[in-house]
């Protein structure tokens, strides 16, 4: 029995998306296609095999600590976000000001699939899930730059909505307008207990 099971849940890609440095800026750029490496989006500046231990990750590491790269490329859900647009009242939220490198559309509940799931493109490209992507400041100013007033809600908002980190396990590109397959591990729930 294979430890990863297919599923019948797909999600169509609607944007994708390049942040080429994030310390001028948070917003990314839009894409039509992206080029997949075992470091990540090429181009991107989330990039990389490895990656300095940040406050996710203080309970085992040191900050600035060299860590394996898991989290190479923020995927967020067109539906979540547009719960999230609502709730920090504009219209239409823009996946550039969160960083966003994919966006899905179809897929309930993005942001709770399981860890170590897969997102497999027709060609065979696949990520694999990191975790959630908790909400931080990050996006705020960005937001507030282009959507006055609407910034500073963004992290109470997005809470359980941000989408989850992934990284590359086959090499490749994702298009626009293709399709994702998720594929998720079988195994029970952890019961601590017993």
């Amino acid at each position: 029995m294979p430890a990863l099971l297919k599923t019948e849940y797909t999600a169509e890609i609607i944007w994708l998306g390049v942040l080429p440095d994030r310390d001028e800026t948070l917003a990314t750029k839009s894409q039509d296609v992206l080029k997949l490496s075992f470091a990540g989006v090429v181009g991107d500046d989330h990039g990389g095999e490895t990656r300095p231990s940040c406050a996710r990750v203080v309970s085992q590491y040191p900050r600035g600590t060299k860590i394996r790269n898991t989290r190479q490329v923020c995927i967020v859900s067109a539906e979540e976000m547009a719960e999230v647009a609502a709730e920090i009242g504009v219209e239409q939220f823009d996946p550039r000001w969160c960083g966003a490198n994919v966006v899905l559309k179809g897929l309930p509940d993005l942001t709770h699939i399981p860890p170590s799931s897969r997102l497999q493109s027709p060609d065979g490209t696949t990520l694999t899930v990191d975790m959630e992507n908790r909400p931080c400041h990050l996006p705020a100013p960005v937001i507030e730059a282009e959507a006055p007033g609407h910034g500073r809600a963004f992290k109470a908002a997005a809470k359980g909505r941000r989408g989850v980190t992934a990284w590359v396990e086959r090499e490749g590109t994702l298009n626009l307008g293709e399709t994702v397959t998720l594929h998720i591990p079988d195994q029970p729930a952890w019961r601590p207990e017993g």
